[in-house]
């Protein structure tokens, strides 16, 4: 009868290691993601005298600078600059999702100078995943 006892408690504690070996046991690693980011400066200095650039920097380092238009001419706001700007943008972000790439985050901020002066930029960070 001991012998039964114990034979029962061996296949019990060899069941117990079983289940927790495997149940504490990590996943295969996941691939190394690989991050692209895009970060589009778009001037808000009056009369267009900003620079406005498009600035791009892939998983190996290598930048790219594309040309924008400034959001403001002579005149003041010029919205076929903005559209011009959108569209910049948004083929990007096509080529990109084209490539593989995944938008995985967004995020917008305003320089706005101070009560001297009327400098001013609009910068949006886009950070890509593959």
């Amino acid at each position: 009868m001991r012998k039964n006892i114990f034979y029962k408690i061996t296949i019990a504690l060899l069941f117990l290691s079983i289940i927790v070996f495997y149940g504490f046991k990590q996943g295969d690693e996941p691939k190394g993601s690989k991050w692209l980011q895009i970060t589009a400066v778009e001037s808000v200095v009056p009369g267009g005298l900003g620079r406005s650039r498009m600035i791009s920097i892939d998983d190996k380092g290598k930048m790219e600078e594309t040309k924008m238009k400034n959001f403001f001419s002579i005149a003041g706001i010029n919205f076929s600059n903005i559209r011009q700007n959108d569209l910049s943008i948004t083929t990007k972000i096509q080529e990109l999702s084209a490539e593989g790439w995944e938008l995985y985050d967004v995020t917008s901020g305003v320089y706005s100078g101070n009560e001297n002066n009327s400098n001013g930029i609009f910068i949006t960070r886009y950070l890509f995943k593959k």
